[in-house]
């Protein structure tokens, strides 16, 4: 249990990592954007203050220098306006009709481009006026034209203010959805991994049991010639066949069964029937079989594998004395199997984990059976197998969803 317990904070640790690193960097760039707002605003200043000297000048003036100051702006969209919105003069918009793209003067513009400049300054004044609004909006200022009349400078943000303001959060949906690649990536190379080794494992252990299982089967008929009694050379031939079996069953991992139609509660008394006789007397095995014996495909000798596996799983979670209650049944188009004990339970935190390699509650074990059922349920029958309830102290039910015939 400590090496999930272990997983479960490592990806806690990586998840507030990588939200801090996502914070700070969106703090840095909101930093950026602010710094050249701010840069916009006393450019815009200044062009205001040149705008305003120019309209005061006297034939003494520098007016190049001002005129220098006021054509410098190429990038800033900026209207300037009189009190009751009437627009004097424009720069660096887009405009619909591209026909005045030449024209520099408001006068000059079609009707549809002063149409569109003068919606745009009312949809930001927001129904205010516009001393209103140079008082307390920063992109709004206010220049005195000559003494007590003044007019009103409005400006936006540049195109590549706007690009930027935007870049953070275009970076961020980036970096996620490499984040996302990656992390399937791995999980997809893992689990390719964890397959080679299933079947590598398996197979070597059906070919190892080869050997044996052919010696036994020589000597039981050896002892058979000598004159041993059938009701040991029986039980022989009980264990060997057992021993077939079991070599057939990780012969089967690896390469895809053939599914053959099978009765559903058929399939499941013959696994229940094997198990009755080899677990407990002080442990009650019972069935609630649908009364339709559904038909599903089933690698048989496979599916009794998973059955056998999850009474022995609820009989150790017993610890030898109990009740296990074997139901089936059929949703839609799909029949199911549930295997309920009366055991110690799992924690909901660990539902997913009893499925994992190496994960087990008992002293003994590897933690792989139920690892197994998962495998032999999900990747050759295409089914399901979940922990359906679980109360520490009171028991677990395990259900198999499998697809209907």
């Amino acid at each position: 249990m400590g090496i999930y317990e272990r997983q479960r904070t490592g990806k806690l640790v990586f998840l507030a990592a990588s939200a801090l690193a996502i914070i700070m960097f969106l703090l840095v760039s909101n930093s950026l954007v602010k710094e050249l707002a701010q840069q916009e605003r006393e450019r815009m200043d200044i062009w205001a203050s040149a705008t305003e000297r120019l309209a005061k000048a006297n034939v003494d003036s520098d007016f190049e220098f001002l005129l220098a100051i006021i054509s410098q702006n190429n990038s800033i969209p900026v209207l300037v306006a009189d009190s009751a919105y009437n627009i004097i003069d424009f720069r660096n918009f887009n405009l619909p009709d591209k026909n005045d793209r030449e024209i520099q003067t408001f006068e000059e513009l079609s009707q549809k481009n002063k149409a569109y400049l003068t919606d745009r300054l009312k949809k930001a004044g927001g129904g205010k006026t516009l001393r209103q609004l140079s008082e307390s909006d920063p992109h709004f200022i206010r220049v005195e034209i000559y003494y007590n009349a003044f007019q009103y400078i409005y400006y936006e943000d540049s195109i590549l203010l706007k690009r930027l303001s935007m870049y953070p959060y275009i970076q961020l949906i980036v970096m996620i959805v490499i984040a996302v690649i990656i992390y399937f990536a791995v999980i997809y190379t893992k689990k390719a991994e964890q397959n080679r080794l299933w079947a590598g494992l398996s197979k070597e252990t059906a070919h190892q049991l080869g050997t044996p299982i052919s010696s036994l089967m020589a000597w039981n008929e050896y002892l058979r010639t000598i004159g041993t009694g059938p009701e040991v050379t029986d039980e022989i031939d009980k264990d060997v066949r057992r021993l077939s079996v079991i070599a057939d069953r990780f012969s089967k991992i690896g390469s895809r069964p053939e599914l053959q139609l099978e009765y559903l509660n058929e399939s499941v008394e013959r696994a229940v029937q094997y198990m009755k006789s080899r677990i407990s007397s002080k442990v009650s095995l019972s069935l609630a079989l649908s009364d339709d014996d559904h038909g599903v495909l089933l690698s048989d000798p496979l599916f009794e594998w998973v059955m056998e596996n999850l009474v022995k799983n609820a009989v150790d979670a017993m610890g030898g004395e109990g009740a296990i209650t074997i139901s089936t049944g059929m949703d839609k188009e799909k029949v199911w199997i549930e295997v309920a004990d009366t055991g110690k339970g799992i924690a909901r935190k660990n539902f997913k984990n009893v499925f994992s390699p190496g994960f087990t509650t008992k002293k003994r074990g590897w933690g792989l059976g139920l690892t197994l059922v998962k495998r032999i349920i999900e990747d050759y029958h295409g089914g399901r197998i979940y922990v359906k309830d679980s109360e520490i102290g009171k028991g677990t039910t395990f259900r198999i969803d499998l697809p209907s015939a």
